[in-house]
């Protein structure tokens, strides 16, 4: 079975009349669960979770001290490439926009690996724009390959990839990646990516698993909150974890909190997150995914960051560009998105140490690492 028969199951059930109709007692029953099924997270979804917050709060603060203890993972994410065959109306990357396009050289590369690598930091997303053509998987084998002699950890966030691609890409250094199917609505998602291979929602959603197949160790996934309606694709995000977890129990599954920013594109997005929509989303997949890495982006300013950080989050990104070129290279290309929190890796470890927390470069590395 996979993930989308999952979502067909819950065709004829309707999802936002359920989602209006828990009770106060409804979550207090799920907040005294320790597992959590389908209709808990509903709850703690729900309007009426929204006034209980606080007790949301407490419990889900206790079950991330038990799980992951003050430990928070930091990486950067590295802009190769902004090419781009996508037509995706929210993204400062897409096809229409006519902005000057950038890849990176293996040089250039090097000199953002040698820049990131003085901060500190030993883990590195690697980000492209969908434009295979432009940046096919040959292109990034030979940045991981120049990474790796850098960093011991080596996530991508591309354009969607086979599974065989994905072992390519295993072989070639990476251990993870991240991809957002940025709303688990159909409708809207179509409407959101009108032309481009990102058109085909199927193949997107399944991607998380083919790279799990693939062996990959780390797949983190999640929605675009602003882009559908976020209590449904939050639910959506958590029950794709879950699904995820119990079918590959070799990766770790992670989720991410990604909110819509301000871009070169100019969309404004249809359903609004405020900061309080945020936190309920952050406690209820918490709660309902105890042992799941949670990850908190730039794209959220430095006291909201803060104050959620007991609540969920362990992974946190730091000394941010979201541009081509933006670590170190002569002429940057033009950002993704805004950054909100632009504090650098320095800052946001002394940060987690006055809070009391351990801020991780380095949690994992092979005992026989691919060789260049």
């Amino acid at each position: 079975m996979s993930f989308a028969e999952v979502m067909g199951a819950y065709a004829d059930l309707d999802m936002a009349k359920a989602i209006h109709g828990f009770q106060r007692q409804d979550v207090m029953r799920a907040l005294d669960k320790d597992r959590l099924g389908p209709d808990d997270l509903l709850a703690l979804l729900s309007p009426a979770a929204g006034t209980m917050l606080e007790e949301l709060a407490r419990k889900a603060t206790a079950v991330t001290l038990r799980h992951f203890g003050r430990a928070v993972q930091l990486f950067t994410p590295l802009y190769v490439s902004d090419f781009c065959t996508n037509s995706c109306v929210y993204c400062g990357f897409n096809a229409e926009q006519k902005n000057k396009r950038r890849q990176l050289s293996l040089d250039e590369v090097r000199v953002e690996a040698e820049r990131i690598a003085a901060t500190g930091l030993r883990q590195v997303l690697v980000l492209t724009g969908d434009a295979q053509a432009k940046a096919p998987p040959e292109y990034l084998e030979q940045v991981l390959a120049v990474l790796r002699e850098f960093f011991p950890s080596l996530l991508l966030e591309v354009y969607a990839l086979t599974q065989e691609e994905y072992a390519r890409m295993i072989t070639a250094g990476a251990e993870g990646l991240t991809i957002y199917q940025e709303t688990y609505d159909p409708e809207q998602y179509a409407r959101m990516h009108p032309s481009g291979p990102k058109q085909d929602y199927v193949f997107r959603l399944d991607t998380p698993e083919r790279a799990c197949r693939a062996g990959m160790r780390w797949v983190g996934i999640g929605a675009l909150y602003g882009l559908g309606d976020w209590r449904m694709d939050a639910f959506w995000a958590a029950l794709h974890a879950r699904w995820l977890q119990d079918r590959y129990p070799g990766a770790e599954i992670g989720l991410s909190l990604p909110r819509m920013r301000p871009h070169a594109a100019g969309w404004q997005p249809e359903h609004p997150v405020s900061d309080r929509d945020l936190t309920q989303i952050l406690l209820a997949q918490r709660l309902f995914l105890p042992r799941a890495a949670i990850t908190l982006s730039t794209r959220e300013a430095p006291g909201l960051r803060e104050n959620l950080l007991p609540l969920g989050v362990t992974r946190l990104s730091a000394g941010v560009s979201t541009s081509v070129g933006g670590h170190g290279a002569d002429q940057a290309g033009t950002p993704q998105f805004e950054v909100a929190d632009d504090r650098s890796v320095g800052e946001i470890t002394a940060m987690l140490r006055s809070k009391g927390y351990q801020p991780v470069f380095k949690d994992w590395q092979q005992l026989n690492p691919v060789t260049p």
